[in-house]
């Protein structure tokens, strides 16, 4: 009777062993499957980045990017980039509320410039959002929190995301990010 309790039990354990290692083996292989996909998926997009160097708006782009306008927005972002990261609070003086790009559309969005340590920043609104900002002037003192910086060879600076902005105690716009799709 031990004999075959003791068998039994060697058969079970046998058993949990074989599907225990079929698990780990099952696992190894969705990991390369997954590094794999992820390799392809940089190689594409390394592919696809090339080709589009080669086009015309990438050679303009680059030569853009290799402008003193260029270095100038790069160096712009490279200084605010760390406050960005952790979302921190930026002293702000407005500078202009009224401008528009050149070509820019008069129905198109609306732009606030701002100054932030000596360099001139950009922040961009839809016609109704820019509504909320009318009581803004020019050297008013914000204090701005966004999330990241953008660039364009079609704006003169630096583009700022428009997440919070406030004057004194007083909070004049903050996105919803619970609508967005990345937030």
């Amino acid at each position: 009777m031990k004999r075959r309790i003791n068998k039994g039990i060697v058969v079970m354990l046998a058993i949990m062993s074989l599907g225990i290692v079929a698990c780990k083996e099952n696992q190894a292989e969705r990991k390369t499957s997954a590094k794999v996909d992820g390799i392809q998926q940089k190689e594409s997009a390394k592919a696809q980045r090339k080709k589009w160097e080669a086009s015309p708006e990438g050679i303009q782009y680059k030569k853009w990017e290799a402008s003193p306008e260029g270095k100038k927005i790069h160096a712009s972002l490279t200084k605010i980039q760390p406050r960005l990261k952790t979302f921190a609070p930026l002293k702000a003086v407005v500078t202009s509320l009224t401008f528009e790009r050149v070509k820019g559309q008069k129905s198109g969005p609306k732009w606030l410039l701002v100054a932030i340590d000596g360099d001139t920043y950009m922040l961009q609104f839809s016609l109704k959002d820019f509504q909320r900002l009318k009581s803004l002037n020019v050297q008013d003192s914000l204090i701005i929190k966004s999330r990241y910086g953008s660039f364009s060879p079609n704006h003169p600076y630096l583009i700022l995301s428009s997440d919070y902005i406030a004057k004194g105690d007083k909070v004049l716009f903050k996105r919803d990010t619970s609508k967005d799709k990345k937030c």
